[in-house]
Order: structure tokens, then C-alpha cells, then sequence
């Protein structure tokens, strides 16, 4: 999966949470409205929270094990290559170093 998938996903993980945490509120402030319309409203957005947060943890399950993932291939690349790890892990300390000495 390209970065800037996983990035997507995280973005539309977060977002989804405040939209479910909005609702919830919204919820909570209109639990005291009476009406057969506001209730029936009120149960299909009960619902549509039920499955979106069924839908998150699904998002949530998948983000975190594409992070195990990844984490086990860079172990593997290290234990199969150390001295080219190490040689990555100094020439990105050697680029850093510069960049932080120009400022």
C-alpha cells in the first residue's frame, strides 16, 4: 500500500471519529425531543453511528496490521542486510545533520 494511502486512511479514520463523537452529542442534547418524526429520525441515525463505528474498527484492525507489517519486513531487511541498514541509517543521520546545521 502506497504512504499516501495509509495516510488517507488515518485522515479518514480521524475524521469519521469527530463525525461520530459530533453525532453522539447531538444525540445526547436531543434525547428529551419529543415527536414520531424526531424519533424515527433519531434511530436512523442511531443506527447509521452503530455501523459506522462497526466500519471504523474494521479501518482501525487494518491500519494496525499493515503497521505490523511493515515493521516485520524492516526487521527482516536489517537481519538479512545489517551493514546495508547501517549504512542507510548513517547516511540519513548525515542528511539530517546538514539540513539542521543550515538553519
Amino acid at each position: 500500500m502506497a504512504p499516501d494511502t495509509a495516510v488517507t486512511k488515518e485522515k479518514l479514520a480521524e475524521d469519521l471519529r469527530l463525525v461520530i463523537s459530533d453525532a453522539e452529542e447531538l444525540l445526547r442534547v436531543t434525547a428529551g425531543q419529543a415527536g414520531e418524526k424526531f424519533a424515527a429520525t433519531r434511530q436512523r441515525v442511531q443506527d447509521s453511528l452503530e455501523r459506522a463505528k462497526a466500519e471504523l474498527a474494521g479501518v482501525e484492525d487494518v491500519l494496525v496490521e499493515q503497521g505490523r507489517q511493515a515493521a516485520r519486513a524492516a526487521d527482516d531487511y536489517v537481519r538479512t542486510n545489517p551493514w546495508q541498514a547501517v549504512g542507510i541509517a548513517a547516511g540519513i543521520g548525515v542528511i539530517i545533520g546538514l539540513l539542521m546545521t543550515r538553519r
